[in-house]
């Protein structure tokens, strides 16, 4: 018997990757629970929201058509930051990352198949949101570039914050206790970023705090595309800052990787 008779060839590394991707997206819609949370509790604020402050903020614009910047950012942030941070300490707390780490899967699949997740809970979550925008509340879509500019500062936003999910995973004693930790987290950088409010009504003191992290700069951003060029001046510099929001978008997408790779565990602490 030859030798590669005996030992079969093994899958390519992108054969292993397009399944372990096949596998996350599948686990996560098959959860309830989180494909209501994730997907489905963004729409119930738009909507909520919506219909309680439906008032003119000024130039024709009024409050539901402002908050999509905001509900769009939550959105991202609930299936990026929030998906990561608390699935994967519920992995690791349930003893699945360590049963993949013990088997011949590179470890790069498993992050490959959680990107590939969050790529697609993002597309589904967005889709729907300016779906319910535009069916209840007559959203202006935006238009020409402007879905340029709303594509990149979705998926480097949804980078910047997947990465951030993945370091804060670690953060958790254990997967019990990763959802009562992150989601006040995430809920506190949302408020602080202008997300649920206008951010010009925001404390100068918090806009600073806000500005240090990449919430605030993704919601700025879409704020530039759902929004007259009027309503630039209510922002802190005056202008959307694009070109700032790239550069700090980008420089977490940076730290995130760093934070992840020093930080990343494949037990609990009290497994080690």
């Amino acid at each position: 018997m030859s030798a590669l008779q005996q030992h079969p060839a093994l899958p390519s590394l992108g054969s292993v990757y397009r399944t372990r991707a096949g596998v996350e997206v599948k686990e996560f819609f098959r959860q309830r629970e989180s494909v209501v949370f994730t997907v489905f509790f963004p729409v119930v604020l738009l909507l909520g929201l919506g219909a309680v402050l439906d008032y003119d903020i000024g130039y024709g614009v009024t409050f539901p058509q402002y908050f999509m910047a905001g509900v769009v950012t939550a959105g991202v942030v609930g299936s990026s930051l929030q998906n990561m941070a608390i699935h994967i300490a519920g992995e690791r707390s349930d003893g699945t990352l360590k049963g993949l780490a013990g088997t011949p899967m590179p470890p790069s699949a498993y992050f490959v198949g959680k990107i590939v997740q969050v790529l697609a809970v993002t597309v589904v979550t967005v889709g729907v949101l300016l779906a319910v925008g535009v069916l209840v509340y007559g959203i202006d879509l935006p238009s020409g570039t402007q879905w340029l500019t709303f594509t990149w500062v979705v998926l480097l936003g949804a980078a910047a914050c997947t990465l951030v999910g993945i370091a804060v995973s670690s953060l958790a004693r254990s997967g019990r206790s990763a959802s009562a930790m992150i989601t006040p987290l995430a809920l506190m950088l949302e408020f602080i970023s202008g997300v649920f409010i206008q951010f010009s009504q925001v404390p100068t003191w918090l806009q600073t705090v806000a500005s240090l992290f990449p919430v605030k700069w993704m919601a700025q951003g879409l704020r530039s595309v759902f929004l007259p060029a009027e309503l630039a001046a209510e922002e802190p510099a005056g202008t959307w800052e694009l070109g700032r929001v790239a550069l700090v978008l980008g420089l977490w997408c940076v730290l995130g990787l760093v934070l992840c790779v020093r930080t990343f565990r494949w037990v609990d602490r009290a497994d080690r």
